[in-house]
């Protein structure tokens, strides 16, 4: 949490017009001129979140002990940039990033957990940490973009993105402060509305708003976890929030924060203005995830049973990033994603990418060259993308939320 939802969606553009992994995949299809990669997952432009669903996609097989084909994992460490970022996607993998190439801090985080898991790319994954290192700011946080407002969906993504490369988040500082810090100045206190959760970012006042996808996001940054994570320690959580003097202290008051939200439902609901009865199936996998990291499985379970009874439709619109959600959610919690309500989440995400067999000279030869909309529109376009849909994400999050973005 992703890759970026909800109400970050409203701080993205409040800074647009400001900024976890779309994590669904429901960007614009590509044109009829330009043929996908063979070896990416799913079938919508890459332009506005390639990287983030193949890094979700690869990292979700993983977890499901599937080995990913060797020419997707290829194409993921293909999109790094000279300076150890990582672009959305690129139309010309052959040709070097410049100084115009969108690349974030989320889709950077969600490659490096993707690719440590995977294993024996060291090269690529230390690289891209001492970019993201580059790119913290002095409240010890990070942004979505370089030097932008840290938030707390890509401050976490990052933190797991460290702990997956064998870095201690803790000890990665900047003016003296650590992630650690940052997220703690982003959790609400126990007093006032949405007590013990996170926000996404201070709003325009610089007062912190009560936000579940950055609750979400904040919960796993808090325990150092990524966005595949295996079931905590600790049994459910307390409903009493109390004064987070510490990381793990904010990571309980967070998760007592969605256990209440999910308490009446059992899922979380849409903050898109039209949309607040609307299920919203990403961030409630992305709080099973963080329910599940917490230790409180019981509780976690029943969001889960949710999902599965409702979830299956939405994944299947939306795409790999949605199948991957879904199988983090089904392994923390302890379910098997091959039976999940009756579908097979494994089988339906490797449906979206390349098969078994490798086809790296048909993903050379279909790539094709598509500058038409670079610029700035495309960069806030794919902030609020990922910020919309991540959850870590987790932005993007889902940290590109994004899923921040």
């Amino acid at each position: 949490m992703n890759v970026l939802r909800s109400a970050a969606v409203f701080a993205a553009v409040a800074v647009i017009g400001a900024a976890t992994p779309a994590a669904a995949d429901s960007s614009p299809s590509p044109s009829p001129s330009q043929a996908l990669p063979s070896a990416l997952y799913g079938d919508g432009d890459p332009r506005y979140d390639g990287v983030w669903r193949q890094s979700l996609a690869l990292l979700a097989l993983h977890t499901a002990d599937v080995e990913p084909p060797r020419d997707a994992v290829d194409w993921l460490t293909g999109q790094q940039c000279a300076d150890g970022s990582f672009a959305p996607y690129r139309a010309d993998t052959a040709k070097a990033c410049d100084a115009k190439t969108m690349v974030d801090t989320n889709q950077t985080a969600a490659a490096v957990q993707a690719l440590a898991a995977l294993g024996g790319h060291d090269a690529v994954t230390d690289k891209a940490v001492d970019w993201l290192k580059s790119a913290q700011n002095k409240d010890g946080g990070w942004g979505y973009t370089a030097g932008g407002a840290s938030d707390t969906n890509s401050t976490s993504v990052v933190i797991g993105a460290l702990a997956a490369a064998g870095e201690k988040p803790a000890e990665v500082r900047k003016g003296g402060k650590s992630p650690y810090d940052a997220l703690l100045a982003l959790a609400l206190p126990c007093e006032g509305d949405g007590a013990g959760a996170f926000a996404f970012q201070p709003d325009k006042k610089g007062k912190p708003a009560a936000n579940a996808d950055a609750t979400a996001a904040g919960v796993l940054g808090s325990l150092g976890k990524g966005l595949a994570t295996e079931p905590g320690k600790g049994g459910n959580v307390n409903a009493t929030c109390e004064k987070a003097d510490g990381p793990e202290q904010a990571a309980a008051n967070g998760a007592a924060y969605l256990a209440d939200a999910l308490a009446e439902d059992g899922h979380l609901v849409s903050a898109l203005p039209g949309a607040e009865d609307q299920p919203d199936y990403g961030n409630t996998a992305d709080a099973v995830v963080a329910l599940a990291a917490q230790g409180a499985t019981e509780q976690a379970g029943t969001s889960l049973a949710w999902l599965e009874k409702n979830a299956a439709d939405w994944a299947a619109r939306s795409g790999p990033a949605a199948y991957a959600q879904l199988i983090f959610a089904a392994h923390a919690a302890g379910a098997d994603p091959r039976d999940f309500g009756g579908t097979d989440l494994v089988r339906q995400l490797t449906a979206t990418g390349p098969s078994a067999v490798q086809r790296t000279a048909q993903a050379e030869t279909t790539e094709e060259k598509d500058e038409s909309d670079s610029g700035f529109g495309v960069w806030w376009f794919v902030g609020v993308c990922l910020v919309a849909g991540i959850g870590i994400g987790i932005l993007i999050s889902g940290r590109t939320k994004r899923q921040q973005p």
